[in-house]
């Protein structure tokens, strides 16, 4: 669980600790190429062994360009999710009772994300968001953490939900990643105050970059070298969630294509949501 003392957080804050830029000198070597934040500015009047989470990043050989510029992207799987309950087929996306969304853990996890970023003065110029639940959830949880730190600062971000980064392939879908790719190109060509910040899904993420990306977990890119991906950053407690990274049995719930694997699904003991356990058998039985 991550804590931190308010009281100390607040103090550090109106001594002036303002945002500013990421400071190498705050990072924690973890190898040779992974780094890690925890706190702002050395001195900032934060105990280190008062957090027990942090950011953990890689390559450290590209801090300046990963975090010293407002014209990258970073590029966002949405926040970790309840694998027990999976989307109904054809789900809409603003549907919440249908569809997978954030678990408590996820949530908590995205709010101490959220605080780390702020705590390590990354803001972001500009959000978009997909308009999935877990997504618009995600957005949410990462407000109440900057909150926690600078309160108003999120919300002063111009954001925006944007149907094109909708699950791949899915109902109201992105047809394809076009739009997506446009927006990573062109951030940057005009005057921007902090980098981008996408928040989309596994499968779109995948189809552009090739990445596999952890739920929670950012890439990112490039917009003046292809679209290059600089480097992934994430919490240090992150972990490879069973639907996409199931390497003991390959048998992931979801297809590449996003839609959901009926079979693997019954077999690893989820439900659909807004569906009993018996109607996924029922359709699993049917799509074979």
């Amino acid at each position: 669980m991550f804590r931190f003392t308010l009281s100390a957080a607040i103090l550090a804050l109106t001594a002036g600790a303002a945002f500013a830029d990421p400071d190498i000198d705050a990072v924690e070597p973890v190898t040779k190429f992974v780094g890690e934040m925890a706190v702002p500015m050395p001195g900032g009047g934060i105990d280190k062994s008062a957090i027990e989470n942090s950011l953990r990043f890689e390559p450290l050989q590209n801090f300046d360009d990963m975090f010293l510029r407002d014209d990258v992207v970073f590029l966002m799987r949405h926040g970790p999710t309840d694998w027990s309950k999976l989307d109904k087929k054809e789900v809409a996306p603003t549907d919440c009772d249908n569809q997978r969304i954030m678990s408590e853990q996820g949530r908590e996890d995205m709010r101490n994300l959220g605080a780390l970023l702020a705590f390590n003065d990354i803001v972001f110029g500009k959000i978009v968001v997909s308009e999935w639940c877990r997504n618009q959830q995600t957005y949410d949880e990462l407000k109440a953490g900057y909150d926690r730190v600078d309160p108003g600062v999120w919300s002063s971000i111009p954001a925006e939900t944007v149907s094109d980064l909708n699950l791949l392939l899915s109902l109201q879908g992105a047809r394809n990643v076009t739009v997506m790719r446009d927006m990573i190109s062109t951030w940057g060509e005009e005057e921007v105050d902090g980098p981008l910040l996408i928040i989309s899904h596994f499968t779109n993420i995948q189809e552009l970059t090739e990445f596999a990306v952890y739920e929670g977990e950012m890439l990112i890119m490039d917009p003046d070298r292809r679209n290059r991906v600089l480097g992934y950053l994430r919490l240090r407690t992150a972990n490879p969630d069973v639907g996409h990274f199931d390497t003991e049995t390959q048998n992931a719930v979801y297809n590449e294509d996003g839609s959901l694997n009926e079979v693997a699904a019954e077999a690893s003991g989820a439900i659909v949501a807004g569906e009993e356990a018996d109607d996924v058998l029922e359709e699993s039985d049917s799509a074979n």
